[in-house]
């Protein structure tokens, strides 16, 4: 399915506005009603985010947009994931190396404390 992501359709820039009246709606919305119950004002965000996304997804850039999600799910599946002793053993590493340097620092720290406190007295 090929998605034309050059001009887009001639209702696009309306659709774009109702999604951004739809917004404003939700926002305008939880302030006016924050005496209400919280479920009820999630209910209607998550309704209206669904129904602003829904129409989101039938202008040109959304179903460009929906194109790219459905491609890095197929990338996603591609990964070859570490086991879970190599994620331990990599885990180890860091661990020891991050060790090791906190005790360098430490040591050049305390090393140049003391030359300073020679200098000063």
């Amino acid at each position: 399915m090929s998605v034309d992501t050059t001009g887009g359709g001639r209702l696009d820039t309306l659709k774009w506005v109702i999604v951004a009246v739809l917004v404003a709606v939700g926002v305008i919305g939880n302030s006016y009603y924050a005496d209400q119950s919280l479920l009820y004002r999630v209910l209607a965000l998550v309704g209206l985010a669904f129904v602003a996304g829904y129409i989101a997804l039938q202008t040109a850039k959304g179903a460009a947009f929906w194109s790219l999600v459905r491609g890095s799910r197929t990338e996603i599946r591609k990964v070859v994931w570490p086991t879970r002793q190599e994620t331990v053993q990599t885990t180890m590493i860091v661990v020891i190396f991050v060790l090791l340097v906190a005790l360098m620092l430490w040591g050049l720290d305390s090393l140049l404390g003391w030359l300073v406190s020679l200098v000063i007295g």
